[in-house]
Order: C-alpha cells, then structure tokens, then sequence
C-alpha cells in the first residue's frame, strides 16, 4: 500500500511540474501560484537552497548519493522533469488553445488566480499595519507592472542571462510573472518560443541522423541564446530561493501578504475580456518579430456584453476556481493519509 501511495505522489509531482512549466509560459500567471496551491512551495524554496557550498563539495568529490539526498534530488529531480516535459508538449498544447480559445484560457487563468487568492488568504490571520502596507505595495507593484510597454527584442548574451534570472523569479515568487516579465523586456517570443522551437528542431533533426543544423548560423545562435538563458535561469532559481528562504524564516507574514498582494494585482494581466494592441511605426505599419509576427505593446481591457460567450467565459472562471479547491481538497486528503 506505501509503495502504491509513493508512485502516486511521484505521479502527481511530475504532473505538478508539467502545471508550473505551463503556467510559466503563460503571461500574467506564475509558476509559483502553482507551487503554493499545490502546498509544495516550501519545500520547493528549500530544496533549490540546499544547493550550496556543501552541495557541490559532495558533488566535487564524487559523493553522487550524498549530493543526490542532501539537495532532495528525488523531489527536485521529478518536478523539473514535469517543466521539462512541459515545455514541449503541455505548453504547445496551451499555445494552441491561446490562439483558438484565447478568452476562455484567459478566463479558467483568471479563476484559479481568484481560488489561489482564497486559498493563501483563508490561513493567514497575522493582519497587522506592517502586513496590510506589504499587501498594498504588492497590489500597487502587480497593477503597475502590467500596464507596463514592453522593449525591443534583445539578443544580446549578457542580456539574455539578465532575462533568465529576472524570468525565472515566476517560480519562486507566486504572483509574478516572469513570461509576462519577459514581454515588457521584449525577448518572450526569441526565449521561450523561437530558441525553444530550435532545440526541438535540433534534437529531431539528431535523432534521424541530420547534422545540418552545425551549418545553420540562425540555429546555432539561438541554441546559443537558449544556452545562456538556461544558465541565467538556473542562477535566478539557485539565487532567489537563498534569498526566500531567509525572508520567509524572517520575515513571513510580510512576505506572505506581499505575494497575496503581487497575486491580486496579477488578476489585471489575466483579465479574461481584453483586445491585443500591438507596436506600430510612424507610418502606421505594425512592428514585426523575427518570425513575421506582429510584437505585442500591451492589451486594451474591457467590460463584457452579456451574451452567450460571456456566460460560457464566467463558467470557466468559476472552473478555475473549482480546480484549485480541488487541489486544496487533495493536499489536505493526502496530509490526512500520511
């Protein structure tokens, strides 16, 4: 029966790790939402912090188990594998339902954003003037970042690691969004689209024996680019999660009304009614990416009609909000059983 109830929990975390890989390549919605919905954010941050001085000793000196065990490989190991995963198939799955379904993604973000909020909220009691002004500035920063207009695309290497570290906070900091972080820096379409779609090239074209892509010069500067926004990415995790874990010895009720701050003011990003509005030149003519498509400045948001598409949108927010009660319902079942 352990044993039964061990390849579940391994089954979940990988799923968990494929909903935090897609959650992140979405814009307005954060990884780390996930993370602390799913009652896993803790131990995330503390697992990624153990990667230390110590960590890298055992690993220098060949102690693979001892390094293995000491960073809670096993747990780390799945999770990222479900990111992993995630980014080549769950979220090309997503990128298809955001061009054809596009109001109804948003809308099903929009609740579970609305049910993460409950969920954090419903807990936490230590309300005081430090916390509420925490909340606040929270709101104020989530609000002020989304009506943000984004930068030039940027493929610069140095740069591009800058945008690793800065992206990857989505994960250790529920509320912020760190692909909607790399929009308004201008690299969402070269980093998590266009370098990601080379690697998979790549490892089809490999895989059938094709070594073309040595020759490609395009191809290679964006494994380059995808390369060095790994190492930024790994740098922010390692970085943040030292950082979180002693805010959150230290300072956690602060820290836990900011993050319910930066959620609420996330929900102006995935407001589910809302027309794109795209770069334009001078002339009027639309600003391209280096794939042809039109760059995204910011949206233009709206009050709803009441109409049939409208009421389907509000049965998928209330669908969001069902499917993180669920979670919660499925933590607190699992903690029970252990």
């Amino acid at each position: 029966m352990q044993s039964t109830r061990t390849l579940k929990d391994r089954i979940f975390l990988v799923i968990k790790g494929l909903s935090m890989g897609a959650a992140n390549k979405v814009p307005g919605v954060s990884g780390g939402v996930v993370a602390f919905v799913a009652g896993f954010y803790e131990e995330f941050i503390y697992s990624l912090q153990r990667v230390n001085k110590t960590a890298f000793k055992l690993l220098f000196n060949g102690r693979f188990k001892s390094f293995y065990r000491y960073i809670n490989g096993k747990f780390l190991s799945l999770l990222f594998f479900g990111m992993i995963v995630s980014y080549f198939s769950v979220s090309k799955i997503l990128d298809y339902f955001l061009q054809n379904y596009e109001l109804y993604v948003w809308s099903l973000f929009f609740g579970m954003i609305i049910g993460s909020i409950y969920y954090i909220n419903k807990d936490f009691k230590d309300w005081n003037f430090k916390s509420i002004l925490a909340l606040i500035i929270g709101i104020s920063l989530g609000i002020a970042i989304s009506f943000l207009d984004p930068a030039k695309e940027n493929d610069n290497l140095f740069f591009v690691f800058f945008c690793g570290i800065i992206s990857v906070s989505g994960m250790t900091l529920p509320g912020f969004s760190g692909s909607f972080i790399l929009i308004l820096l201008g690299n969402y379409v070269l980093l998590l689209v266009d370098s990601v779609n080379a690697l998979y090239d790549t490892f089809a074209e490999v895989f059938t024996g094709d070594f073309s892509f040595i020759q490609n010069e395009i191809r290679i500067k964006l494994l380059k680019v995808l390369g060095m926004f790994t190492l930024g990415s790994v740098t922010g995790l390692v970085t943040f999660s030292h950082l979180l874990n002693y805010v959150l010895k230290h300072y956690k009720s602060i820290t836990t009304a900011s993050i319910i701050g930066f959620i609420i003011g996330s929900l102006g990003v995935v407001w589910p009614w809302k027309n794109t509005v795209y770069k334009t030149q001078n002339n009027g003519a639309f600003l391209l990416d280096s794939r042809g498509e039109k760059i995204i400045s910011n949206y233009e948001r709206f009050l709803p009609d009441l109409q049939n598409e409208t009421f389907i949108a509000i049965a998928y927010i209330v669908l969001g909000i069902l499917i993180v009660l669920a979670l919660e319902w499925y933590g607190q079942r699992t903690n029970k059983l252990q």
